[in-house]
């Protein structure tokens, strides 16, 4: 049997899932950390503007680059109807806050509010625009040319359940097979938003992966665990062939079951931290909240 709950559109806790006759308590960790909180709406537009450039170098550190290829997004808080995004031709490695874009819905960079590279991916502006526009509750998108992803991509279907990570997309991700080239048009983007749907992720056949979730976190954490979860199948499948057999896949009510845990978005988040962590340590660099933010 199947969840009867989708995947959160927020970080708050979500509802049990019921699972046949099972109810499975959606996951909660108690006294972990939570998302900060802000004294005014531009202190959360200088933390979501710090903790993005921080998404770009994780990025860069797990070689997802590729040539200019590649975006990230974060609906701006103050502008609902701009999102943030890196310019076009900087490396992941080197982007920092003053780089990012403030661009709107229409495709226009605000330039009062953006770095001093206002040359736009018009690509990143096509799935970005679409997606963030049909999804309120999504705060981050993330697309990039990782190696196993495009690798999978080519396949054209969707993540098989046989590890507990890749149970984190059971029933959560789609497969877009309309490859029509590099994205320049709007009907493109709005194709690819319609078929995330609801879904956290969407794998782009011929293309890459798509994440999308509701904070930059989560983003960084489903990403790579996609990312990995295309490598661990290639690698599993090509195993099973070279010894005749088949892969052994986890069962409907289990796969639902590990999905609570593992596939919520406040699990993506707390699993999301320890990426920035890292980077925090390494750069020596750590964003300043005031005194009535947490």
């Amino acid at each position: 049997m199947s969840p009867t709950a989708t995947a959160a559109s927020s970080l708050e806790q979500q509802p049990d899932i019921v699972v046949g006759d099972k109810v499975v308590p959606s996951v909660a960790v108690g006294g972990a950390p939570k998302p900060p909180t802000f004294a005014t709406k531009t202190e959360e537009r200088e933390w979501i503007k710090f903790r993005l450039a921080q998404a770009f170098r994780i990025f860069a550190k797990q070689g997802y680059d590729e040539g200019v290829a590649g975006h990230i997004t974060v609906r701006d808080p103050i502008r609902t109807d701009c999102f943030w995004v890196n310019p076009f031709g900087l490396h992941f490695a080197l982007i920092q806050p003053s780089d990012l874009l403030l661009v709107d819905h229409h495709g226009t960079v605000q330039t009062t509010e953006s770095g001093p590279n206002t040359l736009l991916n018009r690509a990143a502006f096509m799935i970005h625009s679409a997606v963030h526009t049909a999804r309120p509750d999504v705060l981050c998108a993330a697309h990039s040319h990782s190696i196993h992803g495009r690798a999978f991509a080519a396949l054209g279907k969707e993540l098989d359940m046989i590890t507990q990570d890749s149970c984190a997309f059971y029933k959560d991700h789609a497969v877009y097979t309309q490859y029509g080239g590099v994205v320049l048009d709007e009907e493109e983007g709005l194709r690819i938003a319609e078929m995330l749907g609801h879904k956290k992720a969407v794998i782009l056949q011929n293309h890459g992966l798509l994440v999308a979730t509701s904070s930059i976190e989560g983003t960084v954490h489903f990403f790579i665990a996609m990312e990995k979860s295309c490598q661990v199948q290639l690698m599993a499948d090509a195993a099973a062939a070279g010894t005749g057999g088949k892969t052994i896949k986890i069962g409907e009510e289990d796969a639902a079951i590990t999905y609570a845990t593992v596939g919520s978005m406040m699990g993506g988040w707390f699993s999301g931290r320890p990426h920035f962590q890292v980077l925090e340590a390494q750069e020596g660099v750590g964003f300043r909240f005031s005194n009535s933010s947490k």
